[in-house]
């Protein structure tokens, strides 16, 4: 768990880095340092804005691709290649920080390339791997709660699961009501368009999750997938029409808001730290997705005794009683004398008692930084992508008030709600694939 928080950590200090470079105000409190003797330029041009945001990003990115190229084929913490991923802290943060500073000795016409395109593309793919990462987690948790309650008859259990489906379809139709109130007036024709196909898409999928043919196929499916699909949806499509420009009236947010810098300033962090955490959690739970290759990853949580007994000897006994065990079966031919050696390595220094990825890793570590790396595409292409200039003129500029960035969201819900739609009907239209 630290090693994830210190790469979103990283994640996060290097996007924050980022926003504050797309205006002049972090390079102009740089220049007061030195009392203004100092002016700082990159190659005779400005060292902030489009191309400065396109550095930092691919700086961290580059260090994650190299990353998961040392890290590839690694299966557990007996790997030697391991401890690069869990530890030298200090000679990584070195090495990242190297590459920001080379990357502003490179021309810029390199970047105007790499933004418009690669990160482009990179950004893209880390938005689609979130919206199927959500709706696995939406089959997820209702296959969980039907778990529970049908291996142990809990009371408690449905009512949490008819309680959150029932929340979340309210909080959905309450964010729907409240869009249409405010965001969609006279001459608001995307506003409305997007609020109304949002609306539209969800009583479709709804409807289509209780469906006979799609109950036979899949008993489990139901409205408790469909209302996390729903409420994510609904609140990507607010997200969008509270967050796009007021040049034609319909973001009366922009116009109440009576401290700007802090609302700008919180709401990027917000961003930032949004971001953060759903690159770590998409990282780590890419095995979800097929990604584990033949590969049993350890699951993340797991105990190491997993029978649910309690176990009150000391760690000492219960490895000298192993050992006995293990000699035992040499001794019998059972097991390899590699296996006593193996057990050596474990109780050296009582390293093994700490260590849960001697017998597998708990996620793929090469997807992990390669998700890193998409994640770095994202950052850049939002905050670059269709910047309007007036809204660039202040020390600070806000994330995501485009209306490039609005109909990515938008569209992202449509896309969510074809993927929900297609793992509802796919077990329908191709049972032998599903084993139905």
């Amino acid at each position: 768990m630290a090693t994830r928080i210190a790469y979103a950590f990283i994640l996060l200090i290097n996007s924050i880095l980022s926003w504050l470079m797309l205006t002049p105000w972090a390079l102009k409190k740089l220049e007061h340092l030195t009392l203004d003797y100092m002016s700082i330029t990159c190659q005779g041009k400005n060292c902030y804005g489009y191309v400065a945001v396109q550095r930092i990003n691919f700086a961290l990115g580059l260090f994650h691709f190299i990353m998961a190229l040392l890290l590839l084929g690694v299966k557990s913490s007996k790997d030697g290649r391991a401890s690069v991923q869990n530890g030298f802290w200090g000679p990584k943060v070195i090495v990242w920080l190297a590459f920001i500073v080379i990357t502003f000795l490179i021309p810029e016409s390199f970047f105007q390339v790499w933004g418009r395109y690669f990160a482009f593309v990179g950004a893209m793919l880390f938005v689609l791997l979130g919206l199927v990462l959500l709706v696995d987690l939406a089959h997820t948790w209702a296959e969980y709660c039907l778990e529970k309650i049908e291996n142990y008859d809990s009371k408690a259990w449905r009512v949490l699961l008819i309680g959150s489906t029932l929340g979340m379809y309210t909080a959905s139709f309450a964010m729907t009501i409240l869009m249409y109130i405010f965001f969609a007036g006279s001459g608001c024709s995307m506003n409305q368009a997007a609020i109304t196909v949002n609306l539209i898409i969800l009583l479709i999928i709804s409807f289509l999750s209780v469906h006979p043919a799609i109950q036979e196929s899949n008993p489990k499916a139901g409205l408790a997938q469909s209302a996390m699909v729903a409420i994510y949806c609904t609140y990507l499509t607010m997200s969008a029409v509270s967050m796009e420009p007021d040049d034609k009236q319909c973001n009366p947010l922009i116009r109440a808001r009576g401290t700007r810098t802090a609302s700008i300033v919180i709401g990027a962090i917000v961003t930032m730290l949004t971001i953060a955490y759903t690159t770590t959690r998409a990282a780590t739970q890419g095995f979800a997705l097929g990604s584990s290759g033949g590969h049993a990853y350890a699951k993340i949580g797991d105990e190491e005794v997993e029978h649910g007994l309690v176990d009150q000897q000391p760690i000492s006994a219960r490895r000298e009683m192993r050992a006995e065990a293990l000699r035992a079966a040499v001794e019998a031919g059972s097991l390899p004398a590699s296996a006593l050696d193996d057990d050596d390595d474990e109780s050296d220094d009582g390293k093994g008692a700490k260590d849960d990825e001697r017998g597998g890793t708990q996620y793929n570590y090469s997807l992990f930084h390669i998700i890193f790396l998409m994640a770095t595409c994202w950052v850049a292409t939002l905050l670059t992508q269709n910047i309007d200039d007036v809204e660039m003129s202040g020390d600070f500029a806000p994330v995501g008030r485009s209306y490039w960035a609005s109909w990515v969201k938008i569209v992202s819900a449509w896309v969510c709600y074809v993927i929900y739609g297609w793992s509802l009907i796919a077990p329908v239209v191709l049972p032998d694939r599903f084993g139905h």
